[in-house]
């Protein structure tokens, strides 16, 4: 009985160290996993505010009529109403 005391006593700490390395890999591998999902969420985020005001810009697009969204397009490509002066600023300011 003696010689299996030995062992166990020699053992016990291989063991106890063992299970305490296997434990703080476990713990730094969840926290990395935490901090890409944390990234990955800020990203998603990110892109979810972009297209809410996407469609915020669109939907008042919409609200317009479809005079106001005519009228918008012919102005961007420089059309004017009749007797109407449009003044362009060359400065670059």
């Amino acid at each position: 009985m003696t010689r299996k005391s030995g062992i166990l006593r020699r053992l016990l700490p291989l063991i106890i160290l063992v299970l305490c390395a296997s434990l703080v890999y476990s713990l730094v591998r969840c926290q990395m996993s935490i901090n890409a999902k944390q990234q990955e969420l800020a990203s998603v985020q990110i892109q979810l505010n972009d297209q809410l005001a996407k469609n915020e810009e669109l939907q008042r697009t919409l609200d317009d009529g479809e005079d106001a969204i005519i009228e918008r397009i012919a102005r961007e490509e420089g059309y004017s109403k009749p007797n109407e002066r449009i003044w362009i600023d060359i400065s670059g300011k």
